[in-house]
This record gives structure tokens, C-alpha cells and sequence, in this order.
């Protein structure tokens, strides 16, 4: 019995490293080597910040729509409540996994913690780590009532350090004060006055599940009223491409129908030659709305079944 005890902690070394609660780079690069990009130092994907502006502008149907046909269909999470309606919030995953707390394993947690300079309770330490651009991930197993894993003293510092918002499967207290926080939002699962009790961090930077969702360091996170989308980091550039042309298609496909130039069942079906080419007149006549490059989309259009 003390040896299967033994080889599993030595497992565990293996996989994360000398703290088993942030994943090895090793493993995180292996996690993710569809990959091709640049990296944080840790090797977390690092999406380029253009890709991410042009996210902010993507539609959550059409990202979804795009994933799904791809095989990614446990990406997404509903039921959530926000801070505000009308703030997104976009950008890079750094996740956190929290579990219910023991004294024996808190304790050594928070001893280990710090002697890695880590200060403050443990829903602190992914807020340290936090960069422009990042979106926090935590899996607070759904907890409310003690589960608040920020207020909004740590929604300030949250904001301060990604100038984004947070997506907890957990809760957030102080909705007042967080809703002060001009550009922050946080999708939890519900707000509650208590103090976060019988919680302690397992997992920084490591694969996380939220609700049906999996989701892994670096993915690319989009959120709109109806829920969050994960979308593996080596996805993102398809996607938002794909998403882009998508709205475009519709747009294009909505002002045909009120003007009555083509019938439903034209823009509803697969377009005609002449469909294709009024599309690409309608792009001249409105650069505002073409998001790629039109080299990209040209390329785009070639390998596009209609």
C-alpha cells in the first residue's frame, strides 16, 4: 500500500512539477501543443492581443457554430449571473481550481505557499499572476453561500493587473462595489455576503472544468449574455475568421431581405453566382465592416463551400 502511495506522489511530481498546484511548463506546452505561438514564460499560449481585439467584435452563435463543427463540443457554459448585461469579458484564460477545504491540507498549502512568496489567502495568489489581456478561470465547484471567491477590494486588483473581468463557477460578493468598477465584470453562478470559507486552491494554471466545459491555460475566452464560450488557443484564429465571415454573410443576408432583392429561400440556400458577386460589391461598399484583411478574406473565400 505505501508503495502505490509513494508512485503516486511521485506522479504527481512528474506532472506538476516541484508544487503540485501549478502545472509544469512540460506538461502545459504538451496540453497544448496544437499550439504554434508564442508563449508566457510558464508556456501558457499567448494569443496576440489583435486576435483578441478582433474576439471582442466576434458574435458567441457563430464562434459556437464553428466548434461544434469542429468536434469542440464542450466549450460552452450558460446560466450565469453578471455584474452588467452589456460588458464582455474577452481575453486569455489563467485558471484556478478550488476545492473544499481540510485543515491538514491547507496548512501545507499555505506553507509551501509561502515559501514561494506567496502572501494572503489562496483566492489571492492567481490574481498575482494575472497579465493584460487575461481573463481569471476558477472552478469554485458551484459553491455560493461561503464560496465568494472576490469582492470588490480583489475586483479592483483584478482589473488593475488584466483590465478584464472574471468567469467563476462560484460566487462574488460586495455586487455594489464591483459594479463601481468601471469595464470589470464577473460571471458567476450568484452573489452572497458571506466570506469565502472551506475553500483552498488545488490547481493554478492547470485543466479545469467549468459546469459542462473544459477548460485549459491560454484558451481564448468570449462571453455574451447567453454564456461563455472556452476556445482552445490553437482554435482561435479559424474560429474568429469564420465567425467574422459568418456576421458578414448575415448582414449582407439581412439587407437583401428587407430591401426584397432576393427571397428567403435564395439567402437561406446555397447562393447563386450572381448571390456571390452582389456579396462582394456589398464588401466594397461597406470597408467598416470587413474585420480581416481582404487579402484574408479572399483566401478565406476560395476554401469556403457555400
Amino acid at each position: 500500500m505505501l508503495q502505490k502511495v509513494l508512485a503516486a506522489i511521485l506522479l504527481l511530481c512528474c506532472v506538476y512539477g516541484a508544487s503540485a498546484q501549478t502545472i509544469a511548463r512540460d506538461e502545459l506546452i504538451f496540453l497544448t501543443s496544437e499550439w504554434k505561438g508564442e508563449r508566457f514564460p510558464d508556456g501558457r499560449p499567448k494569443i496576440p492581443d489583435d486576435l483578441i481585439e478582433r474576439a471582442k467584435k466576434v458574435g458567441i452563435e457563430e464562434a459556437w457554430q464553428v466548434l461544434n463543427n469542429e468536434g469542440y463540443t464542450c466549450q460552452f457554459e450558460r446560466n450565469w449571473k453578471m455584474v452588467h448585461d452589456d460588458v464582455p469579458v474577452v481575453g486569455r484564460a489563467l485558471t484556478a481550481m478550488f476545492m473544499p477545504s481540510r485543515p491538514d491540507v491547507e496548512k501545507k498549502i499555505k506553507e509551501r505557499g509561502q515559501k514561494q512568496g506567496r502572501v494572503g489567502n489562496t483566492n489571492a495568489w492567481p490574481i498575482d499572476m494575472l497579465t493584460p489581456g487575461d481573463v481569471y478561470v476558477a472552478d469554485c465547484f458551484g459553491k455560493i453561500a461561503e464560496g465568494t471567491l472576490i469582492g470588490d477590494n480583489l475586483g479592483n486588483s483584478i482589473y488593475a493587473k488584466s483590465h478584464n473581468g472574471v468567469i467563476f463557477d462560484g460566487a462574488a460578493r460586495d455586487l455594489q462595489g464591483l459594479a463601481q468598477i468601471k469595464g470589470f465584470n464577473a460571471f458567476v453562478r450568484d452573489f452572497d455576503p458571506s466570506y469565502l470559507k472551506d475553500v483552498v486552491l488545488m490547481g493554478l494554471n492547470t485543466p479545469i472544468r467549468i459546469g459542462g466545459a473544459i477548460v485549459l491555460p491560454g484558451d481564448l475566452v468570449i462571453s455574451e449574455r447567453e454564456g461563455v464560450l472556452f476556445i482552445p488557443a490553437h482554435m482561435a484564429e479559424k474560429v474568429i475568421s469564420t465567425a467574422e465571415f459568418i456576421g458578414l454573410r448575415d448582414k449582407f443576408g439581412h439587407e437583401m431581405l428587407k430591401t426584397g432583392k432576393y427571397s428567403t429561400g435564395q439567402i437561406d440556400n446555397e447562393w447563386t453566382d450572381k448571390i456571390k458577386e452582389d456579396f462582394l460589391k456589398w464588401l466594397d461598399q461597406h470597408p467598416a465592416e470587413l474585420k480581416m484583411t481582404r487579402a484574408q478574406l479572399d483566401e478565406f473565400m476560395k476554401k469556403r463551400t457555400w
